[in-house]
């Protein structure tokens, strides 16, 4: 297929997923509404594209921020919500949670992130300094309830005991990644990070020194501590997770390259992490797998134990063009786009055995998304100026 019909489909997968708020809902036909994490992503994907998208999703999930401490929404007063089930039969779905549903690590830093990176590519001063006081709270959540032992990790252990076990992107119910809560699972450490920097360029425009020095403050010492304390020396790899007793989660995941974006990794760690993602274990012709095929845990078929995503894929690509991989980050768009061929489409996630790639959208057990936002809105943004 050639680029252009590729945009054009692509193009009408956004079209089809956009709310009438104009935020992006996650997917179809399952999860067709309000994400945090999934719409702050592919609202940051598509920035450049349509950055209406990205100021709908702030807007909406600003007002949605958490007020109480409300166990039964795993709300907390500044949080960004994991997602709203807004009609009663979707709700009826998961009759112990309460919506607005909050139980997730990483939104409310991406919010913080997404709204730097508009203003960046904007200049709208105006629509930030309107929700500033939403985000100078969310700045509160990171370090008095994100935070909640002070030791500059923001950590997840549920509040409602019915609710998502684990909190970062890959989520789920049951304790799937095998991480005795709280977890610092190690993505929203990078997201955190990115988080004060957006925040030191916000205070440029809206003031507040004292908030300015703070981040500064807690980025630094932020740096130092994570590049100790995550690193696998023997792996010469960061860890998923430091588990409640800070001991590492010696898994090897996709999930570090999730920091490639944020400015986290010390120098001198940057091309052994980025060496690893390319290693046979973890790369495929279709993309990096969330997991080692070497791992014991490994399941191609699962959900989250060593499927590809595409979106998974796109955060790092975007981290490799920012430090000038671009040959590896070059490998990355060629194999979303090879998937995108040989499907006719790009899921939610897809599977790759002995170099072939599998479709778990047409299988009922995994039930992989079809259409899922920051698939399309990721591969869109790769090619969009092809």
């Amino acid at each position: 297929m050639n680029i252009g019909e590729m945009k054009k489909r692509l193009l009408r997968d956004i079209e089809r997923l956009k709310s009438p708020s104009g935020y992006l809902n996650a997917g179809h036909p399952r999860y067709n509404t309000l994400f945090g994490r999934d719409s702050l992503i592919s609202a940051w994907q598509m920035l450049r594209i349509d950055p209406s998208i990205a100021r709908s999703t702030l807007q909406t999930l600003a007002n949605y921020q958490g007020k109480a401490v409300n166990p039964k929404a795993e709300e907390e007063p500044g949080k960004i919500l994991h997602e709203y089930r807004f009609t009663i039969k979707e709700q009826a779905e998961l009759p112990n949670w309460e919506f607005p549903y909050y139980g997730s690590v990483d939104s409310t830093p991406l919010f913080m992130i997404l709204a730097g990176k508009y203003l960046e590519r904007t200049g709208d001063k105006k629509f930030l300094s309107e929700i500033w006081d939403n985000i100078v709270v969310a700045f509160g959540w990171i370090k008095e309830y994100g935070d909640k032992d002070g030791d500059g990790y923001v950590e997840y252990e549920r509040l409602n005991p019915t609710g998502l076990f684990h909190q970062g992107w890959r989520d789920g119910v049951q304790d799937h990644l095998r991480i005795k809560p709280p977890v610092a699972i190690v993505e929203a450490q990078g997201y955190v990070y990115a988080a004060y920097k957006s925040l030191i360029f916000l205070t440029e425009f809206f003031g507040e020194t004292n908030v300015s020095k703070e981040a500064s403050a807690r980025a630094v010492i932020l740096e130092e501590k994570f590049n100790k304390d995550f690193w696998m020396e023997k792996e010469k790899y960061f860890a998923l997770a430091l588990d409640g007793e800070k001991r590492q989660r010696d898994a090897v995941t996709s999930n570090p390259g999730h920091l490639l974006f944020t400015g986290l990794v010390a120098q001198k760690k940057l091309e052994h992490l980025i060496s690893r993602l390319f290693q046979p274990d973890l790369w495929t012709p279709y993309g990096i797998r969330t997991q080692s095929g070497e791992d014991p845990d490994f399941d191609p078929h699962s959900y989250h134990g060593g499927s590809v995503w595409p979106h998974d894929n796109w955060i790092i690509y975007k981290g490799l063009q920012s430090l000038g991989f671009d040959r590896h980050a070059d490998q990355i768009r060629k194999a979303l786009l090879r998937a995108y061929n040989e499907l006719g489409k790009i899921p939610e996630f897809y599977t790759v055995e002995n170099d072939r790639i599998i479709d778990l959208s047409q299988k009922e057990s995994v039930l992989a998304n079809p259409l899922q936002a920051w698939s399309s809105a990721g591969l869109l943004e790769m090619i969009w100026e092809d």
